[in-house]
C-alpha cells in the first residue's frame, strides 16, 4: 500500500470526555447559538462579523487577539455580533505549506495529528472559558468536525470543498449555521446547489456509521470572489452581485436566504488592505437597498495583531504565517466604523 498507517486516533467522544465543557460554558454556547440563528432567520437585525487570523498558529497570539475582540465587543454589541475565526485547518492549493494547527500545533515541528486534535480543542475551549466566545472554523475534513462539534457556532465550507458530496452531506447534519462558499471558478449555481444539499435530509456514511441527517436550515452562501477564465481575480461583492444572489434565492425553495461576504481572497485580489474599503462598500449597499440589507447578514474578515504576513520561523508575535491579515489598529477602527454606519 502507498499509505503508512501511523496510529489509530481517538474517537471524538473520547477527546470530548477528556476535555469537556462546564455547565456554564454549555449555557453560554446555547445563548450564542440562539442569537446567531436569530440573525440568519431574520428575527434579529444585528450584523455578524466573522473575524480573525487567516489560520490559527500559536495559542498565545490567538488568545491575545480574542481578548482584544472581547473588550471591543462591549462597545459594539448592540449592533454587531462578533464570531472570532479560529481556523485550525488550512487548505493548500498545491498541498504544500503549513496546513494548520490540526496538522502542526507547532508550525516548526513535524505533523502530529493527535497533538493537533488536542491543541485545537484546547484553543476553542479557552476562547469560550476565558472570553465567552464560541467561534468559527473551516470544515476542511468532514470526519474531524465531531472533535469540535460542541464548541463551534459557525462552520465554513471552503471554495475547493463546496462541490464535494461528503462536505455537503455533513453540513446537512450540523446544527450550527454553515456557510457554503462560491467555488474558485465562481459558478453561483454550484454554490446554490451546495446550499440545497446542505438544507436537505440525507442518509450517508460518516465515520464508519450509516447516519441520517435532518437538513440544516441555516446553510447559506458565502461570496469570496473567484478566478475568471483568464486567471484574473474577480470580485462578486458589488451591489449587482448581491441582487443576483437574491434572484437565485427567490427561484429556489431554500429557507433563510442569507449571504456572508468574505472581504479577502479573490474579492480583494488578495490585497488584505482592500478589506477595509470592501467592508464599507457592502455596508453602504445594505443601507441603500432594503432587499440587500435583509440578505447580507455579515462579513468575513481576516485580521490579526500585526499587519501582513511572515514566513514560518520569523517569530513576529501575532503576524500571520499564511495569508496577510489586517493588523489590530486597522481592525479596531474598521469595526467601530462599521458599527457607526449600521
Amino acid at each position: 500500500m502507498q499509505m503508512n498507517f501511523q496510529r489509530k486516533l481517538p474517537l471524538p467522544q473520547e477527546v470530548k470526555n477528556e476535555f469537556p465543557l462546564t455547565e456554564s460554558m454549555k449555557s453560554i454556547k446555547a445563548e450564542r447559538d440562539k442569537e446567531i440563528k436569530s440573525i440568519f432567520d431574520g428575527h434579529s437585525d444585528k450584523f455578524i462579523l466573522i473575524i480573525g487570523p487567516c489560520s490559527a498558529d500559536h495559542n498565545e497570539p490567538v488568545l491575545e487577539y480574542i481578548s482584544r475582540l472581547r473588550r471591543l465587543n462591549e462597545q459594539v454589541s448592540d449592533k454587531i455580533l462578533i464570531i472570532p475565526r479560529i481556523y485550525t485547518n488550512k487548505p493548500r492549493t498545491t498541498g504544500q505549506g503549513y496546513k494548520g494547527m490540526l496538522h502542526q500545533p507547532d508550525p516548526e515541528a513535524k505533523p502530529d495529528m493527535y497533538k493537533g486534535i488536542v491543541a485545537i480543542r484546547e484553543l476553542h475551549l479557552a476562547a469560550l472559558r476565558d472570553f465567552d466566545f464560541t467561534c468559527a472554523d473551516e470544515m476542511l475534513y468532514p470526519e474531524n468536525y465531531r472533535y469540535l462539534s460542541d464548541l463551534l457556532s459557525y462552520v465554513a465550507v471552503g471554495a475547493r470543498s463546496v462541490e464535494n458530496q461528503q462536505h455537503r452531506l455533513t453540513a446537512s447534519g450540523i446544527s450550527a449555521p454553515v456557510g457554503m462558499k462560491n467555488p474558485t471558478g465562481g459558478d453561483l449555481g454550484v454554490m446554490m446547489n451546495s446550499i440545497v444539499a446542505a438544507q436537505s435530509s440525507h442518509t450517508f456514511i460518516y465515520r464508519g456509521w450509516e447516519v441520517t441527517s435532518e437538513g440544516n436550515p441555516y446553510a447559506h452562501a458565502i461570496l469570496r470572489g473567484y478566478i475568471d477564465f483568464a486567471g484574473r481575480n474577480t470580485s462578486n461583492y458589488h451591489y449587482e452581485d448581491l441582487l443576483r444572489v437574491e434572484e437565485l434565492y427567490e427561484k429556489s425553495s431554500l429557507t433563510n436566504p442569507s449571504v456572508i461576504v468574505d472581504t479577502n481572497h479573490n474579492n480583494s485580489g488578495k490585497n488584505y488592505l482592500e478589506q477595509i474599503r470592501i467592508a464599507k462598500d457592502i455596508v453602504h449597499s445594505r443601507n441603500q437597498n432594503s432587499t440587500i440589507k435583509r440578505l447580507v447578514k455579515g462579513l468575513m474578515i481576516e485580521s490579526y495583531l500585526e499587519d501582513g504576513a511572515q514566513g514560518v520561523g520569523e517569530h513576529v508575535f501575532g503576524k500571520s504565517i499564511t495569508d496577510p491579515c489586517l493588523g489590530w489598529e486597522k481592525t479596531e477602527q474598521l469595526i467601530l466604523d462599521i458599527a457607526e454606519k449600521l
